[in-house]
């Protein structure tokens, strides 16, 4: 394919992608704006019955419904480093080196020189996780056919959302490489990667990818409160693992039952000192009221959260007095542990992540260490990346750092709050 070109009516050319201006009504692109509403709606009713190996079929079927000539599915993979075509027959793209990748990367569009025609690539997001992309092939592109791609993407990133929560397939085409028992078994019981609302943002990532055991993120959005939590469970086995998973099915019992954070904290470590009083784990739980930006939390024997405002590190300022591990209560934990408080302002982010984050060393031992870590942070957030993507290069730095022989966990949350977002 050429370099990013600007085609027909309705699209301005970026410095590295398009930008759609306002469309023109429907009724003013000519006769092929016209769309079989009956068809569309047919189309529409299959796609809730599809099977998730039909749907590179569906998206061609919908896309010729539009107006448009295809419709190719790509999902990024589990490390984010390639985009998967859901066509079995098609070759992966690099998210770092492709136009397909520079969509995913930013969540905007790009238009491509096809040849015969063009192709756009639109981000598939579904409440502001990133799935893939969708490449639409059209022979001419204007407004109307813009709209119509941005809808076929928002379609399939429903469809595909909805479908993988039980699709074996759909799990293993985004995999590159066998997946050991206890990271299958934690990874089925993950939040999506990025969950959040108008006026907050919540993103994680968390290797090693197919070998993960102890650490874990959790967070979830009630309302206008944002919950999140990291951990980190003593060892690197199956019972680690299933340390971590008790402690995070304990903490979402309690939210879901309306319990406070202090509450929440009091569950996790109920339940790992009743049924397996031999592990603990250490953890950050937090919980964020998006419209006034009061955050409460609770560091249990983890390393404290860091406060990222106006693009540097306010050392200190989330610190709290040491407190032990969750799952010590009746040995080293008080009855009612600490809740720390205070009141971010617009824009703050706030970064948890296990020790193996800092703590990862190259083959001469030296460590990737806090400074650089939130050095990178900054430097990402000042080139004004998405929280996702910061994470996303902050995590393959990382492994870079050790040449992907990774020693110990490594789990990263970053959080950011908003208000302006309304």
């Amino acid at each position: 394919m050429s370099d990013v070109r600007a085609v027909g009516i309705g699209v301005r050319l970026g410095v590295e992608g398009v930008t759609p201006v306002s469309d023109p009504p429907l009724a003013s692109a000519g006769p092929d704006a016209v769309v079989d509403e009956i068809r569309l709606e047919e189309l529409i009713i299959e796609a809730q019955m599809a099977l998730p190996f039909e749907l590179p079929a569906l998206a061609n079927r919908c896309a010729a419904a539009l107006g448009l000539d295809s419709a190719l599915i790509y999902l990024a993979d589990l490390q984010q480093r390639l985009l998967i075509p859901l066509g079995e027959a098609l070759e992966p793209l690099p998210v770092d080196r492709s136009p397909a990748g520079w969509a995913y990367r930013t969540v905007s569009s790009r238009v491509v020189d096809a040849g015969d025609g063009v192709i756009v690539w639109m981000p598939l997001v579904d409440a502001g996780e990133r799935l893939g992309v969708l490449a639409v092939g059209t022979a001419a592109l204007d407004g109307v056919r813009m709209r119509r791609s941005r809808m076929l993407a928002h379609l399939f990133a429903m469809l595909i959302t909805s479908k993988r929560t039980y699709s074996d397939w759909l799990v293993a085409r985004t995999r590159t490489a066998v997946m050991g028992l206890p990271a299958e078994m934690l990874r089925a019981f993950l939040p999506p990667g990025t969950v959040g609302s108008r006026r907050c943002v919540s993103t994680a990532v968390l290797e090693p990818a197919y070998d993960v055991a102890g650490d874990a993120f959790d967070h979830s959005v009630v309302k206008d409160v944002l919950h999140t939590m990291i951990l980190d469970s003593v060892g690197h086995d199956l019972t680690s693992g299933l340390t971590t998973l008790l402690a995070m099915a304990a903490a979402r019992n309690a939210r879901r039952g309306g319990g406070d954070l202090a509450d929440v904290v009091g569950s996790v470590d109920q339940a790992l000192a009743r049924r397996l009083p031999d592990h603990f784990s250490t953890g950050v739980l937090c919980r964020l009221d998006a419209r006034t930006g009061v955050l409460h939390w609770v560091n249990c024997g983890h390393p404290p959260p860091l406060l990222i405002r106006a693009e540097r590190v306010l050392h200190g300022a989330l610190d709290s007095p040491p407190q032990p591990p969750l799952g010590l209560v009746g040995h080293l934990a008080p009855e009612a542990r600490q809740v720390h408080e205070t009141t971010l302002e617009p824009g703050d982010r706030v970064l948890l992540y296990t020790d193996g984050v800092v703590e990862a060393r190259d083959t001469d031992g030296a460590e990737f260490g806090l400074d650089q870590f939130t050095d990178f942070i900054i430097r990402s957030s000042a080139a004004d990346e998405r929280p996702a993507e910061v994470l996303r290069l902050l995590i393959h730095a990382i492994l870079d750092h050790q040449r992907n022989h990774v020693r110990d966990d490594a789990a990263i949350l970053l959080f950011e709050w908003r208000p302006q977002n309304r």
